[in-house]
């Protein structure tokens, strides 16, 4: 009789926990100062985005933490519409609070994931992104 195997799972680090919260943090605190780019959305994009559906794919359970993500994208959606018709990428005042919210639930729930997972989920939404 053989046991099975449980998949290794090598949890997030403090490290990788950085590198998100850096994704996260330092384009938003741009964008509240008016220096927000095409480059800074796309990294807090990316950044909540694959924390978001990584935690879909496992089924968390942590309260509200989809729907605050959702809303936070829903926003940052709104801003790139915004920033491709104007030119000016920024988050208003009105949406600020949205997005940090996003950005707090996304650098909570990161450490219930693991790299593997987040590795795998990044790579799906690249293909996704490049394929539309």
């Amino acid at each position: 009789m053989s046991k099975k195997k449980t998949p290794l799972r090598v949890p997030v680090t403090q490290g990788l926990k950085d590198i998100y919260a850096m994704d996260m943090h330092l384009p938003y605190r741009a964008a509240c100062e008016g220096r927000f780019s095409v480059t800074a959305f796309g990294r807090l994009a990316a950044a909540i985005s694959v924390v978001r559906t990584a935690l879909v794919k496992k089924n968390t359970l942590i309260p509200d933490a989809v729907p605050i993500l959702d809303a936070a994208i829903g926003i940052l959606l709104v801003v790139r519409q915004r920033g491709d018709r104007t030119g000016v990428w920024e988050i208003t005042p009105e949406e600020r609070s949205a997005v940090l919210a996003g950005i707090g639930v996304a650098e909570a729930c990161i450490g219930v994931l693991d790299v593997a997972l987040l590795a795998q989920t990044a790579v799906i939404l690249q293909q996704q992104l490049a394929q539309e």
